[in-house]
């Protein structure tokens, strides 16, 4: 069977159907963060706020779509996801989010040592051990589920007009 379908456009495998148990174990490893996330008290909205700046980094429509959705549904401002990628340019997130934001982008590139010392240094003044751990864990996490997501090519569906 050929991976082939028309031209020179080649059929992606979903990673999460192809591998399930190997998907679960992330599935699995993402509710542990959630967990970690909560006892930790850093707010849902932080959290998908993580998972979103991230996924903006890492191109992942898919995830985007997702997590947009779901910080909608739990009450964010579209003003406020509007801004996002411009976070640092706005006075729209609190300290305890712009800390967490670094730390997420700290996280989904990792090479810059100057720039982790920076986001480590900004979330020592406003978050405890436990927050700073579930945000980067959060960060972790969302950057598996882009790579899934990326490399799969999973589809969006276009939302319907009433």
């Amino acid at each position: 069977m050929s991976n082939r379908t028309t031209g020179s456009t080649l059929r992606r495998i979903f990673l999460d159907k192809q591998s399930p148990k190997a998907f679960h174990a992330l599935v699995q490893t993402s509710e542990a963060v959630r967990a970690v996330a909560a006892e930790a008290k850093l707010d849902r909205t932080t959290v998908e706020l993580i998972n979103l700046r991230v996924s903006q980094i890492n191109g992942c429509a898919y995830c985007l779509d997702r997590h947009t959705k779901a910080a909608l549904r739990g009450g964010e401002s579209t003003q406020r996801l509007g801004v996002l990628a411009a976070w640092r340019d706005t006075e729209l997130f609190t300290r305890s989010e712009r800390a967490a934001l670094a730390l997420a982008e700290a996280t989904t590139d990792p090479t810059k040592a100057e720039t982790q010392a920076s986001a480590y240094e900004a979330a020592r003044q406003v978050l405890t051990d436990d927050q700073i751990s579930a945000a980067i864990w959060v960060a972790i996490t969302i950057n598996a589920f882009n790579r899934v997501s990326i490399m799969s090519k999973h589809p969006l569906s276009a939302l319907r007009k009433a």
